[in-house]
């Protein structure tokens, strides 16, 4: 008899086991997907941005005066983002990866507030309702960029978290699941610009 009560034991204690595994792996898997459909959005709005970067390019040529280094540096900005591939069906799982994302879209960035700084130097462009349509929706995307990229850093933060809490930091290692990277402010955030009047 004590022989079938230890047995039912071991199969009860395998059982919690086994169930206690089950909705951890589960758990994981949904944080992996929230991170993934994440992902997706922040990639759909830097989409979203370089698909608006012909037309602006497009609308500036037009001013026969402009600046054709501003505009090369937009350009090329543009064409090195697109080199940067990190697979869009799930989130970035390595720092350096997502650090090289990062910049890319950091010096695309850049050449676009440049753009926009010495388009004030040009009243006919500044007054052209295409520009300034295209200006406005270009600033709407780059908030939409901020907001995404901060829900994306929100669903890593899940992620990351649930898999060094307990019970599930035991099984998160056993089915591969790794942290994830967030999205990092870039060096030079960390310093105000000068204002000189």
């Amino acid at each position: 008899m004590k022989k079938w009560a230890v047995l039912a034991v071991i199969v009860v204690v395998v059982v919690i086991l086994l169930l206690i595994g089950m909705g951890s792996y589960n758990h994981l898997v949904t944080l992996s997907q929230a991170t993934d459909n994440q992902w997706a959005q922040v990639q759909n709005v830097y989409q979203r941005r370089a698909d608006l970067i012909p037309n602006l390019v497009q609308t500036v040529k037009g001013s026969a005066q402009f600046e054709k280094s501003t505009l090369e540096a937009v350009t090329n900005a543009r064409a090195s983002v697109g080199r940067v591939t990190i697979d869009a069906s799930h989130a970035p799982d390595d720092a350096a990866k997502l650090q090289q994302f990062q910049q890319a879209q950091g010096e695309l960035s850049n050449a676009l507030s440049r753009l926009m700084m010495v388009s004030e130097s040009y009243p006919d462009l500044k007054s052209t309702q295409n520009f300034r349509d295209l200006q406005a929706q270009l600033e709407g995307t780059e908030n939409r960029i901020s907001t995404e990229r901060g829900r994306f850093n929100d669903a890593v933060k899940a992620y990351d978290t649930a898999i060094h809490h307990l019970p599930t930091a035991l099984f998160a290692g056993m089915f591969g699941f790794r942290d994830k990277p967030y999205f990092q402010a870039t060096e030079s955030a960390q310093t105000a610009p000068a204002v000189n009047f």
